[in-house]
């Protein structure tokens, strides 16, 4: 489903990735692990259009994504949860899910059906405005907004961030849950152990490149790496 093969990205003056490659196949999550400033959203961004300048070829489902929009890229079947969830804070959740679906009414119905069932603590609160949700529950409604389209890519950036135990076990099961139906999912995530938790590989980014990579399992079982992806 993606496919990155020498990837960088430039902020200005600033390099934020340097020779990046990876590929996601359906079925499979894919991690980022690193410290904040470590590249990880940056290469998020560049796959959804949302990066500065990009050098690389980025390709997904086949198609060269090089010079498309961001909506373009959506339509494609890319979907996007960002950092800091940014949910419509003024509408319900279940408004939120139904806005980001631009198929007919009984399917917006069914989609977020779909997602009551991923989410079930989502499905109590459908008709409580987004900003009344707790963190833990506005994350869920993002993630399953970025679902209501039924992207075949999913992308995530810090799905952890500030989540409780209990609601992080939640997501990261979500994740893998995502991918056992068929979607590809690259996620970005400072929390090493949670991240392992929810990807079958991973690589580790510092400084905008990539220090190592293998599988949840190898990497797990790292201390070094361990300490590395924790900014040690």
């Amino acid at each position: 489903m993606l496919e990155i093969e020498g990837l960088s990205v430039m902020h200005g003056a600033t390099r934020a990735v340097t020779g990046l490659s990876l590929s996601v196949a359906s079925g499979e999550v894919v991690a980022l692990i690193g410290a904040n400033g470590a590249g990880k959203s940056s290469v998020l961004n560049a796959v959804i259009g949302l990066a500065g300048t990009t050098q690389g070829e980025i390709r997904a489902a086949g198609h060269t994504l090089a010079g498309l929009s961001p909506q373009r890229r959506a339509r494609l079947g890319i979907g996007y949860v960002p950092e800091g969830r940014r949910v419509f804070a003024g509408m319900t959740a279940e408004e939120n899910l139904f806005v980001a679906c631009r198929a007919g009414a009984r399917q917006r119905r069914d989609r977020a059906a779909a997602m009551y069932e991923l989410f079930p603590q989502l499905g109590e609160r459908r008709h409580a405005a987004a900003w009344q949700l707790s963190g833990g529950e506005q994350q869920m409604l993002a993630i399953a907004r970025a679902l209501m389209s039924e992207p075949g890519l999913l992308l995530v950036d810090e799905p952890t961030l500030g989540l409780a135990p209990a609601l992080l076990q939640t997501v990261t099961a979500a994740l893998r849950r995502i991918a056992a139906e068929g979607a590809a999912v690259l996620l970005a995530e400072q929390n090493a152990r949670a991240a392992l938790a929810a990807c079958d590989r991973a690589l580790v980014m510092r400084l905008g490149r990539v220090e190592s990579e293998g599988t949840a399992q190898s990497l797990a079982g790292d201390e070094r790496l361990l300490a590395l992806m924790m900014g040690g």
